[in-house]
C-alpha cells in the first residue's frame, strides 16, 4: 500500500511538472520574439557620392562607422549591397563601384549586388538573412529616398522588422533625410547600442 502511495505520488509530482513546463512553453511561445539582428550598408558607392548633399556626407561618415562598429562588437552580421546597372555600371571591381575607404567595411562581409532599389529584388539578401536567423534589419547608407527607403519597405514585405539608423543616411536633399528619419521607425546608434547589448524582443511583429 506504501509503495502504491509513493508510485501515486511519483506520477502525480511528473504530470504537475510537466503542466508547469508546458504553460511556460506556452508563455514563452505567445512573446514576441527575441531580436537577431543585422545592419545592411547600402550603397556608399564613389559614383553616387557626388550627388549627395554636403551636410549628410559631412555628418554620416562618424555614425554609420558607429554603427558598424556596434555590429561588430556585438558579434551580429554586417552586409554590404552594391548598385549597378547591367548596361551603365558601374561595372564591378572598378573604382566607381567601390565604396571610398573611409567606410568601415571587411572583406569577410556578405555581399549583395543589385540592379533594382531594394535590396531585396531578385538578390539573395532573403536567403543570407534567414540563413543568420536575421529577423531585423537596420540601414544605413544612400540614398535614404531612394534604395535605402525601398529596402526598407522590401524588409517588411518579407516579414522582416526594418529600422532606419538616425544620423547614418544620405540622401540629395538633407531635408528628406531627416523627414525620412521622422516617419519611418529610425533609432540613433546611442539607442542602438543598448538594444545591441540585451535581449530586445520584437514587439511590433
Amino acid at each position: 500500500m506504501i509503495r502504491r502511495t509513493v508510485w501515486l505520488a511519483g506520477i502525480v509530482f511528473v504530470l504537475a511538472l510537466q503542466g508547469v513546463i508546458a504553460a511556460e512553453d506556452q508563455e514563452e511561445s505567445q512573446q514576441p520574439p527575441i531580436m537577431k539582428p543585422a545592419l545592411i550598408v547600402i550603397d556608399i558607392q564613389n559614383v553616387w557620392l557626388p550627388f549627395m548633399a554636403t551636410a549628410d556626407k559631412d555628418s554620416a561618415p562618424a555614425k554609420i562607422n558607429e554603427a558598424i562598429t556596434l555590429f561588430r562588437e556585438s558579434k551580429n552580421p554586417v552586409i554590404v549591397v552594391y548598385h549597378t546597372d547591367p548596361k551603365l555600371g558601374p561595372p564591378p571591381g572598378t573604382d566607381p563601384f567601390k565604396f571610398p575607404d573611409w567606410v568601415a567595411i571587411e572583406d569577410s562581409d556578405p555581399v549583395i549586388v543589385k540592379n533594382y532599389p531594394s535590396s531585396f529584388q531578385k538578390t539573395a539578401l532573403d536567403s543570407v538573412l534567414k540563413e543568420k536567423g536575421v529577423n531585423a534589419v537596420f540601414l544605413c547608407g544612400l540614398s535614404a529616398t531612394g534604395c535605402v527607403l525601398a529596402t526598407y519597405f522590401g524588409a517588411g514585405e518579407r516579414d522582416y522588422v526594418p529600422f532606419m539608423v538616425s544620423g547614418a543616411l544620405i540622401s540629395p536633399k538633407t531635408e528628406y533625410t531627416r523627414t525620412i528619419e521622422e516617419i519611418l521607425s529610425s533609432v540613433g546608434t546611442q539607442e542602438l547600442a543598448t538594444l545591441l547589448k540585451g535581449q530586445y524582443r520584437l514587439q511590433n511583429q
